[in-house]
């Protein structure tokens, strides 16, 4: 969205270099109104320009009083003033932590320069940067025991099949021979089991299959498998936008990444009254994953109205055989995980009473990790 100013020469010269910055930049008035806003102010509060335009700086703080006060500090006094942790809060977006600065500006009216930095974004990224190190971390040992787990596997399935073999050409009783032989292929199904389990332990090893695809396509699919599996017990909404461009992504792997994470929400719903699904897609701007920044990336959100993820395993919901329910396998999200991983992107997670959100975050291109890209 484009930039909003006032007609003040004082800042008609630097617009367009204020407008390049990522640092949300506004500057107020002696009346505290907004006069000019760049495009990262705007998109920090998610509000346009015209209703920034003159509308009070100081109320778009929950600490209106203490963002006042500084305001008129630095317009009176002439010198800079920095409050650090301060929250936003507008009509157009959630509350948002910010360090903010207001420096006076060297003009003939009397106006301040207002500059803001998300805390929440840096806070973020360190806690995004932990989540990939530990499930990379988590994912090595597991792939290292899996192997371990596999390879004598196969040596108990052999054994048991010769031993089958031998029983048959045997001169036992039959009922004998029928026991050893029901008891052979105990062996071999749960030999078989074990080993399936530990394919899902290795997770997804294959490069993606990238086309363009319009990402609608992938929450339809999963729309109609969740309505189809819940027979009616949840109320599932689509909340879209349409102006997503289109992605080029593995379009199977995205279905089973958001699949995963849909019927891990549809169990949470079980018995709950007013069950209620909500797929949501949305663009975000200006977003880092893994280190890399984004100017844009497709945003997916599967939120659910139960009853919430156990505090006790918030944090690990992400690690192989983690699971809230005692049929769970605790697989779904680690390997959804790993197929957005494969992607390039990330799965987040916030989960209150009555409001649990998973966020899939997906670059427009798949930016392929370098152990799937060779």
């Amino acid at each position: 969205m484009p930039a909003v100013s006032s007609t003040s020469p004082s800042i008609s010269s630097e617009q367009r270099l204020l407008d390049s910055l990522n640092t949300a930049v506004l500057v107020v008035d002696s009346c505290l109104r907004i006069t000019y806003a760049n495009s990262a102010a705007q998109t920090l509060l998610q509000l346009s320009g015209p209703r920034l335009l003159q509308s009070v700086a100081s109320e778009l703080f929950a600490n209106d009083n203490l963002a006042r006060t500084t305001l008129r500090d630095a317009l009176e006094l002439g010198q800079p003033f920095t409050r650090r942790h301060e929250y936003l809060q507008t009509l157009g977006a959630a509350q948002t932590q910010v360090d903010y600065t207001v420096s006076p500006l060297d003009s003939d009216e009397a106006a301040v320069l207002l500059e803001m930095q998300p805390v929440d974004r840096f806070l973020r990224i360190e806690r995004e940067e932990a989540l990939l190190a530990a499930h990379d971390t988590s994912r090595l040992l597991v792939r290292g025991l899996a192997h371990e787990v596999k390879n004598p596997l196969g040596g108990i399935r052999g054994a048991a099949q010769l031993l089958a073999a031998e029983l048959a050409a045997s001169d036992l009783a039959s009922e004998v021979r029928a026991e050893a032989d029901e008891l052979c292929t105990i062996i071999r199904d749960e030999t078989d089991r074990l080993r399936n389990l530990v394919d899902r332990l290795l997770g997804p090893t294959s490069k993606p299959q990238l086309a363009e695809l319009n990402i609608h396509e992938v929450t339809e699919r999963v729309a109609a498998l969740v309505e189809v599996e819940s027979h009616g017990a949840v109320n599932l909404e689509r909340d879209y936008d349409p102006s997503i461009p289109l992605l080029v992504a593995d379009k199977e792997q995205l279905i089973q990444a958001l699949l995963n994470i849909a019927r891990n929400a549809q169990r949470e719903l079980i018995g709950s009254a007013a069950a209620t699904l909500i797929l949501r897609s949305r663009i975000q701007r200006n977003y880092t994953i893994n280190g890399v920044p984004h100017r844009v990336v497709c945003r997916l959100d599967v939120i659910d109205n139960g009853p919430g993820i156990a505090p006790e395993i918030a944090e690990k919901i992400f690690f192989p055989m983690v699971s809230g329910h005692a049929e769970g396998s605790g697989l779904g999200l680690t390997i959804a995980q790993s197929l957005v991983q494969n992607h390039g992107g990330i799965i987040e997670c916030q989960s209150l009473p009555g409001n649990t959100q998973f966020s899939i975050y997906l670059p427009l291109v798949a930016k392929l990790p370098a152990t799937l890209s060779r």
